[in-house]
């Protein structure tokens, strides 16, 4: 599972690496400037995924208040590694609190952003341009056309979506099919041992509808890393989760602490990083396309890396998903295999087609 291996993104011709590079901390300014990187800090981080292998990088018009786009442009340009690469950004927040129409997903916007991030980038085109989240408001019909006319215009190559509810993509991309409008690629959504509320339905109807996923934040926030443990006052260690309880991560249930245990020892016997066998796990789960990592420095990355050249053992797999596992709520109790059961004759054997037997969608 080197980086040298790539494979399709979702139901495309896209050949994409399975760890995508997130460049959310390249820039100083804006919301995520406290741990952001100048571009000669990013410079060597961009250089040694390029030098693995890696084409798949991530970036948004917020990340870094636009200097994620500006800085990711430069150091494309200066390596002139353009039609390598494959780039992906994302648009939906506000560039101008005082405009109504500065931020959301209408075509007004979207099509400002896209004019922005193709001079920020300084690119004609973009590979993966994704909604970054839903707004609640703008028409789902509102969003594919535009994406369709971008993709017509070739302002961008592929569509995408991230962060929205299952029955929000499966509205766009069925709309997408039955009108011939170009359909959606991937969809990216937070997805972790720790977090693994997607496998609900988004899986299953990424998997369905041809849509593969990107998983960011692999490493549960920094959580999976390791550097932390359960104190006194809660959640401490040298990183950005320490401190208050009630900031984002800083208070953990037992649970959560006995999987990390678990992640430790699995971790213990193969010789690994909590964090390598953390990330391995995400970008080896079914409908998974890639995991994005992003890196304070090489060391770092490196150490990302290498989450691809082992094997997880079925065993040890197993373990990480008992310990992570969370049990179906409500409805969603009915869909278990266990409950399911009930539904079947006894002795009636009921399973997927075998391979081969002409499938509808093929599962990247």
């Amino acid at each position: 599972m080197s980086m040298d291996h790539y494979y399709l993104l979702g139901r495309s011709g896209l050949r994409v690496s399975r760890l995508a590079l997130g460049t959310m901390n390249f820039g100083t300014s804006g919301f995520h400037a406290s741990y952001g990187k100048t571009e000669e800090e990013a410079r060597p981080i961009f250089r040694r995924y390029l030098e693995a292998g890696g084409n798949l990088i991530d970036t948004a018009d917020f990340y870094t208040a636009g200097e994620s786009e500006t800085i990711l442009g430069g150091l494309v340009a200066e390596a002139k590694v353009r039609d390598r690469v494959v780039i992906t950004t994302k648009f939906t927040n506000s560039v101008d609190p005082g405009d109504p129409n500065a931020g959301g997903n209408g075509r007004k916007h979207m099509i400002r952003a896209v004019e922005a991030s193709l001079r920020r980038l300084r690119t004609d085109y973009i590979d993966l341009f994704m909604m970054h989240t839903w707004d609640r408001i703008t028409p789902v019909e509102e969003v594919v056309r535009t994406l369709d006319d971008l993709t017509r215009a070739g302002k961008i190559r592929y569509a995408g979506l991230s962060d929205v509810p299952s029955w929000y993509a499966a509205r766009a991309q069925t709309y997408a099919e039955a009108h011939s409008l170009a359909p959606m690629v991937a969809l990216q959504l937070p997805y972790s041992l720790i977090d693994r509320t997607i496998e609900t339905e988004h899986v299953a109807m990424g998997q369905s509808l041809g849509l593969g996923i990107t998983a960011w934040s692999p490493l549960g926030g920094g959580f999976l890393t390791g550097k932390y443990r359960n104190g006194d006052q809660g959640l401490v260690g040298e990183g950005r989760l320490s401190g208050d309880a009630g900031a984002a991560g800083g208070s953990r249930t037992d649970r959560e602490w006995r999987l990390l245990a678990t992640l430790e020892s699995v971790a213990g016997e193969l010789g690994v990083t909590m964090a390598q066998v953390a990330v391995n796990w995400v970008a080896t789960q079914p409908g998974i396309a890639a995991a994005i990592a992003g890196a304070s420095g090489t060391g770092q990355l490196t150490a990302n890396l290498a989450a691809l050249d082992f094997e997880l053992p079925d065993e040890l797999r197993a373990k990480l998903d008992e310990a992570s596992a969370v049990p179906p709520r409500s409805v969603y109790q009915m869909f278990t295999p266990d409950y399911q059961s009930w539904l079947i004759s006894p002795g009636a054997k009921v399973g997927d087609k075998p391979a081969g037997y002409a499938p509808a969608v093929r599962n990247w």
